[in-house]
Parts: C-alpha cells; sequence; structure tokens
C-alpha cells in the first residue's frame, strides 16, 4: 500500500471507528480523497472491509434498529433506504429480521395517535392517517387495525 492509500486508509478507518458506514459511502470518501482513483479507492474499501472497520451487515442491522426505533420507520421504508444505498439485499433481509415488531408496533402506535391528535377534527382525518403510516414505510394490512382502534377511541 503506497503512502497516499496509507493515509487515507488511516483517515476513513479513524472515521469507522466513530460510527458504522457501508461500503457505498467509505467508496465514495475514498473516491473524493484520492481524486477519482478508483482503483486506489478500491483497495482502501477492500482493506477497510478485511480489517473490520466497514460491514455492510453490521452497518445495514444498526440503521434498521435506529430507523425502526427512533423514527418510527416501518420495514417498506428501511429497505427501500438500505437498497438505495447500496447495501446488499441478503444483508437487508437479515437486517429487518433483527427488528422487534413488538417495540416497532409500540413506536408505530405512538407516532399514530400523535398524527391522529391533529387529524381528529379533519372530515379526511382517518384517510390521512393511513397515507402516514403507509408512508413512514409500512403495509396496510398490520395497520389497519391500529387505525381502527385508534380513530375509534378518539372518537
Amino acid at each position: 500500500m503506497d503512502e497516499r492509500i496509507k493515509s487515507v486508509f488511516d483517515a476513513l478507518s479513524a472515521q469507522c471507528a466513530k460510527r458504522e458506514y457501508c461500503t457505498a459511502d467509505i467508496r465514495r470518501k475514498a473516491l473524493g480523497r484520492l481524486e477519482y482513483d478508483a482503483a486506489a479507492a478500491e483497495e482502501v474499501v477492500g482493506a477497510l472491509v478485511e480489517e473490520g472497520y466497514v460491514d455492510d451487515r453490521r452497518y445495514a442491522a444498526a440503521y434498521a434498529r435506529e430507523k425502526s426505533s427512533l423514527s418510527g420507520w416501518g420495514p417498506v421504508k428501511i429497505r427501500s433506504a438500505l437498497l438505495a444505498r447500496g447495501v446488499a439485499r441478503d444483508a437487508v433481509l437479515a437486517a429487518l429480521e433483527e427488528i422487534d415488531p413488538e417495540r416497532a408496533t409500540a413506536k408505530l402506535e405512538k407516532v399514530l395517535e400523535t398524527k391522529w391528535k391533529a387529524l381528529r377534527d379533519d372530515p379526511q382525518g382517518r384517510l390521512k392517517l393511513i397515507r402516514f403510516a403507509l408512508s413512514r414505510g409500512y403495509d396496510y394490512e398490520p395497520v389497519r387495525p391500529l387505525i381502527e382502534r385508534i380513530t375509534r377511541e378518539e372518537a
């Protein structure tokens, strides 16, 4: 590894030690630092993966847990975001399986109850609540009974 590549490796390994990155993010960072020398960037990325600084499975799992528990995102939105970031499909599916469904449902319920407070006087509030849940990345079938209960309780 030449000195230029080693310095980029050192800088990116320090960044990776502080938080998770996927290989696509690191590849972009390496390309920028190496003035778009693709072969050198791949060498840096390969070394970071080999040393365990970058792991797409670990990244996907952390991303899915964070978006599910803190942001209230559903599996559809998480899957789309991870695939858009260039994470492999098998890593995405494994990450989605690690999400605790009970915690995810509790978070969704809390988010929907808060949204319903703003929509309950709207004649189309129930429809807007359904759209809101779908935009958060949840499928209709698991959301429907939850929305029926929330809108019935508040009515």
